[in-house]
């Protein structure tokens, strides 16, 4: 399945979205963009200058999730120790990249691990 956009444009729909969740902030530590909730980051978003090959990086607890976030082509664990708390790098860049359908699951996901309750509820409109 051929994808429609381009890494950049899919960068920023995955941002967008993340973005829209309840109490959902960006902020710029290291330089990098990050989505965070509650003062913890949900996804890594990298810098989207092109200095670094596009990617998003997600914590990804459910096992079928994670799994296939793992078979994405060049995806692989986080460094600095954060693979083995169930994060994963995702390149953006090739035919094979997830879609950014795909990416917007992961984003949530990644986001109901990290929220508070409160927000979840918000986000399942309870």
């Amino acid at each position: 399945m051929a994808k429609a956009a381009g890494p950049a444009a899919v960068r920023e729909r995955v941002r967008a979205f993340a973005l829209g969740l309840p109490g959902a902030a960006e902020e710029f530590p290291w330089g990098e963009s990050v989505i965070k909730v509650n003062k913890k980051v949900f996804v890594f978003l990298g810098v989207g200058d092109g200095s670094h090959p596009l990617g998003v990086t997600l914590k990804l607890t459910d096992p079928e999730a994670h799994a296939h976030a793992l078979t994405s082509p060049g995806a692989r664990p986080a460094g600095y120790g954060l693979g083995k708390s169930g994060w994963v790098q995702v390149p953006l860049a090739g035919p094979d990249a997830p879609s950014a359908e795909l990416l917007c699951d992961w984003v949530e996901e990644s986001y109901r691990v990290i929220a508070p309750k409160k927000l979840i509820a918000e986000l399942d409109g309870v």
